[in-house]
């Protein structure tokens, strides 16, 4: 790939700290599913806590540490508050990750049939 080149991916790159800050970021099942969530567009945190199935507080919580983190920005509306993803890269690494889990399952993982069939992964 030749943004791996372009961003200088090497053993000694400046960012690799600053990339395992991110996947601690992102050890946590709700934070996955809140990416997952907004991968689509922009949703208050009420939607949001509806769909991971979990309180307004707590999701209020991870959004504040994702958005410290800058993997998710705010739009108010009234006294509303919508999130959306910052870039497209948290939502890659959720999905490459999600195809990397879908091979400990051993067989030929579903996100290869859709490549197969010419779909997206």
């Amino acid at each position: 790939m030749n943004a791996d080149k372009a961003c200088r991916l090497s053993v000694d790159s400046e960012y690799v700290e600053l990339a395992v800050e991110v996947f601690a970021m992102l050890a946590e099942a709700t934070r996955v599913r809140l990416i997952l969530a907004l991968r689509d567009g922009e949703m208050s945190v009420n939607e949001l806590a509806e769909t991971v199935a979990k309180p307004q507080s707590a999701v209020s919580q991870h959004l504040a540490k994702m958005r410290m983190a800058r993997m998710v920005s705010t739009r108010h509306e009234g006294t509303r508050v919508f999130y959306r993803l910052e870039n497209e890269h948290a939502r890659q690494l959720v999905a490459d990750a999600i195809f990397q889990a879908e091979h400990t399952l051993g067989g030929t993982p579903r996100h290869h049939h859709a490549q197969a069939e010419g779909g997206a992964a």
